[in-house]
């Protein structure tokens, strides 16, 4: 299967469904060839990428980058593209859940979040999706940065557990650089960078109603739940993005 993509602010961006994705990591799990890594561009982390080189490196090195985001499918019209379904990590986690679900014989490992949450994750994968492996989980050291120290303890815990998908649930860009920069060292076939995933499938954080999701205004409900950490998102990125997309347009 051959995805296209499409070029904004920099980055390649996916045109495709959650169905489409799907399909395509699973094709990749099923291939013992190269480790490959998944993560979601939003207008805030294409904005944060162009001051933080790492972080676009992360970036352009993945291997599929969805559109996660009203601004991405706006953007995408305006540059004269064609991405016109968002995809977020929740959507690739749950689409990707249920077929492997009936396939059976995987694994998963989940790295990031809390003890507590993790334990949760655990429990409620038990039941909703039990022919899945649950290989283990890790809660990292709460930290800007992660010392060499504990980038080791990480790798060689996942290594030890031998799974065949690693979940990522860190803040951007410290999951997408780490997964970048660690990916040699991972012996995984697939790893998802799904930021906040692990608290909307317990339940710490509720998505958007089904209804705000479809025309564009899940960003509302979560700046609501969470003002503080996403006022600069949406009240500084966005505008930003909007007016660097404007740009590339015109430097056309």
């Amino acid at each position: 299967m051959q995805i296209k993509s499409e070029n904004i602010l920099g980055c390649q961006v996916v045109i495709g469904t959650r169905d489409e994705f799907v399909e395509l990591i699973s094709n990749w799990l099923n291939v013992n060839k190269l480790k490959r890594y998944f993560i979601c561009a939003n207008p805030h982390s294409l904005v944060v990428a162009d001051t933080v080189p790492q972080f676009k490196r992360a970036i352009n090195n993945a291997d599929l980058v969805t559109p996660d985001g009203v601004g991405i499918l706006l953007a995408s019209r305006v540059l004269g593209g064609n991405i016109r379904e968002r995809v977020t990590g929740s959507d690739i986690f749950w689409g990707l859940s249920e077929r492997l679900n009936k396939t059976k014989g995987k694994g998963y490992y989940f790295l990031g979040s809390n003890d507590e949450t993790l334990v949760a994750i655990k429990r409620k994968m038990a039941i909703e999706f039990p022919n899945i492996r649950f290989s283990g989980s890790y809660s990292p050291p709460y930290k800007a940065e992660f010392s060499e120290e504990d980038s080791c303890q990480m790798i060689e815990a996942i290594n030890a557990a031998k799974p065949d998908v690693l979940w990522v649930g860190m803040t951007a860009p410290k999951q997408e650089i780490w997964i970048y920069q660690h990916r040699d060292q991972l012996d995984v076939k697939f790893i998802g960078a799904v930021g906040a995933v692990f608290d909307f499938y317990v339940g710490n954080v509720k998505r958007s109603h089904p209804v705000f999701q479809k025309i564009g205004l899940e960003w509302l409900t979560r700046l609501l739940q969470e003002p503080r950490r996403l006022f600069r998102r949406n009240f500084v990125s966005s505008p930003l993005f909007l007016f660097r997309v404007l740009k590339q347009r015109l430097s056309r």
